[in-house]
C-alpha cells in the first residue's frame, strides 16, 4: 500500500510554505538537543556502523547533515519533494544524498534496499504523524530497509505528549505559531499508545533490543519562556540473532 494522496499533499503544502533555515518548524530543534542525544543511545547497538544510514522522514535535513558528519554514507529520505528541496538547498556541499520515499509502500522500500543493501535507520517523530492505517506498513518498510544486519532507532512522542499538545492548542491565546502551521495543513498529530510501537515492531518480524524515555525537544517556547519538550519513548530494533 501507499500513503493517501491527501496525506501526501498535506505535507507538500506544509513544506512549500515552511520558512527556510534551521528552526523554522516545530520539530526542527538544534541537532545537539535532538539527534546527538539519540546517537548516544543508538550507537552502542549498531552491529555494523559502516552500513549506509537512512534518516527517514528527514524533512529539511537539519538532523541529516549532523549524521552525515559522523557516518560515511547518509541518505535523507522523505515523502515530500518540497521538504527535500529545503534539505538540498541547506546542504550545498552535498554531505548527504536525498531521496523521495514513501516507506509505507512495499515496492519503494524494496527498491531502496536493492540499491543500498542493508542500512541503519533513524526515525524521529514519524509514526505519530502517520495516518493510523499507514503505521504498520511504515514499520514493515523499516524492516525491509534494515535487512539482516541493520538496526533502527525510533523516537516517538508518548501519550503524555498528546495531552501537552492539546493543552497548547486549547490556550486562550491559541496554539504557538509553529504548532498552528502544522494544524493549518491538516497534519494533526495522532496519539499513539505507549505500547503500540513494540507491537508494530513485533508484527514486522523485528526484535526490540532496548527501549527507554527521552524528552523530544522542539523549537517552541511555553509562556514562561521554557523550551517545550515532548515526553517521548525510544526504541532500538533489529533482526533476532
Amino acid at each position: 500500500m501507499s500513503v493517501t494522496s491527501r496525506y501526501r499533499e498535506a505535507w507538500e503544502g506544509f513544506w512549500r510554505e515552511a520558512p527556510g533555515g534551521q528552526g523554522g518548524v516545530f520539530w526542527d530543534a538544534e541537532p545537539t538537543l535532538t539527534v546527538a542525544r539519540h546517537l548516544a543511545l543508538f550507537e552502542p547497538y549498531l552491529s555494523d556502523p559502516g552500513l549506509p544510514l537512512v534518516d527517514l522522514g528527514c524533512g529539511n535535513g537539519t538532523q541529516t547533515r549532523f549524521l552525515a558528519d559522523r557516518f560515511p554514507h547518509v541518505v535523507g529520505a522523505d515523502l515530500s519533494a518540497a521538504a527535500l528541496d529545503h534539505a538540498r538547498r541547506a546542504d550545498p556541499a552535498g554531505r548527504a544524498s536525498y531521496r523521495q520515499l514513501d516507506a509505507a509502500d512495499k515496492g519503494e522500500a524494496q527498491g531502496l534496499r536493492a540499491e543500498l543493501g542493508d542500512v541503519n535507520v533513524y526515525v524521529r517523530g514519524v509514526l505519530h504523524q502517520c495516518e493510523a492505517d499507514d503505521r504498520q506498513p511504515l514499520v514493515d518498510g523499516i524492516a525491509t530497509l534494515i535487512g539482516d544486519r541493520g538496526r533502527a532507532f525510533l523516537v516517538e512522542p508518548s501519550e503524555a505528549a498528546g495531552a501537552l499538545l492539546q493543552s497548547l492548542t486549547a490556550s486562550p491565546a491559541g496554539p504557538p505559531p509553529k504548532v498552528a502551521a502544522v494544524f493549518r495543513h491538516g497534519i494533526a498529530p495522532g496519539r499513539v499508545a505507549d505500547d503500540a510501537a513494540p507491537e508494530f515492531l513485533a508484527a514486522a518480524g523485528l526484535t526490540l533490543l532496548v527501549s527507554g524515555t527521552v524528552p523530544l525537544t522542539t523549537t517552541e517556547y511555553a509562556p514562561d519562556g521554557s523550551r517545550i519538550e515532548l515526553p517521548s519513548g525510544w526504541y532500538v530494533t533489529g533482526r533476532a540473532g
